[in-house]
C-alpha cells in the first residue's frame, strides 16, 4: 500500500460553531471537490471534528464527567448529533466521486479513562486496501473506567496515524496555523511549546480547542511522525505536498 495520509478537518470548518447543529454544507462541498482528485490515487483517512453538532450535547449531558444511568441518555443524543454530520459529509464526498464510507468511533472504538485503547484500525486497514476512504469523527465511545467518554477527532488522528504507520498528517482549521502575537508559529516542538500561549476555544468545546490539538500532535511527534496545521483554504497545498504557510509540529 502507498504511503497513507491522515487529514483532519476541524469542527469549526465543517459546522457553523456559533449555531447549534448547523452543518456548513457549502464549505464541505468545496472541500470534497479539492479532496476528490487526491483520494483517487492516495490512501487517505479523513477525520472531522464535531463542531456545533455534538459539543453542545456532550456538555449538556456532562459526558466528560463520566456516564452512569443518570445521564446515559446523552450517549445516544450526542452520537446521533455527530452521526448526522458524518453522514452528510460522506454524502457530499461521494457526490464528487470519492468512494467514502462512514466510520463511527462509537461502533468501532473503546476507551479507558478518556483515552483510546482501540480505534478500529483493523477495519480501516481493510478499507484502505480496497481503495475506500474511511471518514471518522469525534464521537462518544464506551469507556471501561468512565462508562463512556468523548473522544475528539484530535485524539483519533494520532492514534490512527500511529496504528496505520501514516507518513503525512494534516490538520485544517479556520486559522492559518498556531498563532503567537498574531503571527504563525512555523514549528512547535517539546522544547518551545511552553513559551507559546495556545489559548482556548471561544465556542463550546469539550475537547480542548487549539491547546488540545497541539498536545495530541506532540504525542504523535514523540512517535516520530510530524504533523501540519494550516488554514482550510490550503488543503490542496497540503495534499499536494506544497508549502501551506502553517505550523509543523515535530
Amino acid at each position: 500500500m502507498s504511503e497513507i495520509t491522515v487529514l483532519k478537518l476541524g469542527g469549526s470548518v465543517v459546522t457553523k460553531k456559533s449555531e447549534t447543529g448547523v452543518i456548513d454544507t457549502a464549505r464541505i462541498r468545496e472541500l470534497a471537490a479539492q479532496i476528490a482528485p487526491v483520494a483517487k490515487s492516495v490512501p487517505l483517512v479523513i477525520v472531522h471534528g464535531a463542531g456545533s453538532c455534538g459539543h453542545p450535547e456532550a456538555k449538556q449531558y456532562r459526558i466528560q464527567e463520566g456516564v452512569t444511568k443518570s445521564n446515559a441518555e446523552g450517549i445516544a443524543v450526542t452520537h446521533f448529533a455527530v452521526r448526522r454530520l458524518n453522514e452528510e459529509f460522506v454524502s457530499l464526498l461521494r457526490a464528487e466521486g470519492v468512494d467514502a464510507v462512514c466510520m463511527h468511533p462509537f461502533c468501532t472504538s473503546l476507551a479507558k479513562d478518556g483515552r483510546l485503547v482501540y480505534s478500529g484500525e483493523e477495519q480501516i486497514k481493510a478499507l484502505l486496501a480496497l481503495g475506500v476512504v474511511p471518514v471518522l469523527h469525534g464521537d462518544v465511545v464506551m469507556d471501561t473506567v468512565r462508562g463512556a467518554c468523548i473522544v475528539s477527532g484530535d485524539q483519533i488522528v494520532p492514534a490512527m496515524a500511529k496504528a496505520l504507520g501514516a507518513t503525512r498528517v494534516g490538520v485544517a482549521t479556520d486559522v492559518p496555523g498556531v498563532l503567537a502575537e498574531g503571527r504563525v508559529v512555523p514549528a512547535i516542538t517539546r522544547e518551545n511549546v511552553g513559551a507559546i500561549d495556545l489559548g482556548c476555544s471561544a465556542n463550546t468545546d469539550v475537547t480542548g480547542g487549539m491547546r488540545g490539538k497541539v498536545e495530541e500532535l506532540l504525542l504523535l511527534a514523540d512517535a516520530g511522525i510530524p504533523s501540519h496545521l494550516f488554514h482550510i483554504s490550503r488543503v490542496m497545498d497540503f495534499l499536494q505536498d506544497h508549502d501551506h504557510g502553517g505550523t509543523i509540529v515535530q
